[in-house]
């Protein structure tokens, strides 16, 4: 095992002794890496196993969204096409439409009136062929590699096409949300799809208790299917909201598209399907619909820990740079990055982008390395302030960090990414010290169901000594 780093004399023994206390008694020294540097000069003040190799879980994004910034740039955006194979004919496309995925991971419900609108003012006022989606941007399984069986049914572990949509503004790709609300004792909850079922089916086996009751509430799809069940008891006096993965992105998002069309006066023949397919060569581009930027993007990227955008940016860096949209192709390009910024990331481990896999790892020194060094990156402005803040209860300041330090002791003192997956809890960012001297940290810790309490503790105690 590790022991302390010998370069972190610069802080006196007392303060070590601290730290050391904290890692030891709270932390735990045998689940914990820490490294601690130097803001403005990136020295390192102390490290307790800081080239322990450890589960990053989501600050792993601190990785594929650096590497992001860096490759695909501030200002790319991503591209949604739209192609005709058939001829107009009074207002009627006598043939199919196709809807070339591009990774958009911000297509809604308004994206897709403004493709309404657009075939409209192209003629288009009928279709008579079919409406089919082109995925073929991102090949291959489109689960991400961290996710079971378990995990499937939920928005963090959401299927990554090249066509999908998200809800609201959050852009949890590829899910759609349930809130509900309760009734009288005894009776169903009512309940509301938003944006829409997207061709999913609900069975609603949950009841109404009293208030004070246990809320066992739960809103699940059957593994595979596209049958969602909500369960379990809902008292009164409380709301329920939960975020449902889509069971085939890009059918279920074609299926919300064809909707929004007729409602936006567009008419399908009762022979039209929706499918998956390549656009044809003979095939007639008439619509572009570009994204917000991934500057716009990255605060709900980083805030709220979105695992659909961190793989989706994987996969377009591959796209860019290697011509196929993968995570093998992508991760090649992300560790290139990593190398130009002479980041030690020689022994880690990348499976996706997000984290979720438990076979990523990562170091606490690396990762603080690469804190300090993007700070000299002309996107370093846009990545510093997607990191949540923490105890800032304005859910797009605080994102993941909004109810944790919430004391007014450390009001705007810690910028960081946090991260979880089962039995492992990470934060790594920036934070002022008691002194008021700034500094970089990475603590990635493991083994314990419910981490949280104990990075907090051990940050507070760290920071006092700093």
């Amino acid at each position: 095992m590790e022991g302390v780093s010998n370069t972190y004399m610069v802080l006196s023994e007392k303060n070590i002794n601290g730290i050391q206390w904290a890692v030891d008694e709270i932390l735990g020294k045998d689940h914990v890496t820490v490294t601690i540097r130097d803001r403005e000069n990136g020295t390192e003040l102390y490290s307790f196993r800081g080239k322990h190799l450890m589960r990053p879980a989501s600050n792993m994004k601190l990785i594929s969204g650096a590497a992001a910034l860096s490759i695909l740039g501030e200002s790319y955006k991503f591209k949604t096409e739209i192609y005709i194979d058939g001829h107009i004919e009074n207002g009627v496309l006598h043939g199919d439409l196709y809807i070339k995925g591009g990774g958009d991971p911000t297509l809604n419900e308004e994206s897709f009136k403004q493709f309404a609108s657009q075939l409209k003012t192209y003629g288009i006022n009928a279709i008579q062929g079919d409406l089919v989606g082109d995925d073929t941007l991102f090949p291959g399984e489109t689960l991400p590699p961290g996710v079971d069986d378990e995990g499937e049914t939920f928005c963090w572990g959401a299927r990554i096409s090249a066509i999908s949509m998200s809800p609201d503004g959050d852009y949890d790709a590829s899910s759609i949300i349930v809130t509900a609300n309760p009734n009288e004792v005894g009776e169903k909850p009512s309940f509301q799809v938003i944006p829409h079922l997207c061709g999913h089916e609900i069975t609603n086996e949950a009841i109404t208790v009293a208030a004070g009751e246990e809320n066992t509430f739960e809103v699940l799809r059957t593994l595979g299917t596209n049958q969602i069940v909500i369960s379990g008891n809902l008292p009164q006096g409380e709301v329920a909201k939960a975020w449902v993965s889509l069971q085939n992105p890009t059918i279920n998002t074609l299926q919300f598209m064809k909707y929004i069309f007729e409602q936006q006066g567009i008419e399908f023949q009762t022979s039209s399907s929706i499918k998956q397919g390549a656009v044809p060569s003979s095939a007639e581009l008439i619509y572009t619909h570009d994204s917000p930027t991934v500057a716009e993007m990255f605060p709900a990227f980083m805030k709220f820990s979105n695992n659909s955008i961190a793989d989706i940016f994987v996969k377009m860096i591959g796209l860019e740079e290697h011509g196929v949209g993968d995570y093998e192709s992508g991760l090649k390009s992300v560790r290139t990055y990593l190398q130009k910024l002479q980041i030690p990331a020689d022994t880690w481990q990348f499976i996706d982008g997000s984290g979720l896999s438990h076979s990523d790892r990562l170091t606490s020194e690396g990762i603080s390395e690469l804190l300090y060094k993007l700070q000299n990156e002309p996107y370093f402005t846009t990545f510093f302030d997607s990191l949540p803040v923490a105890g800032q209860s304005e859910r797009w300041i605080g994102g993941t960090l909004r109810e944790r330090f919430t004391e007014s002791e450390y009001d705007n003192r810690i910028f960081a990414k946090t991260g979880y997956i089962w039995e492992v809890h990470c934060l790594s960012g920036y934070a002022i010290g008691d002194s008021g001297k700034s500094y970089i940290f990475s603590i990635l810790l493991e083994g314990y169901e419910e981490g949280i309490p104990y990075i907090d503790r051990g940050l507070k105690e760290i920071l006092r000594h700093l």
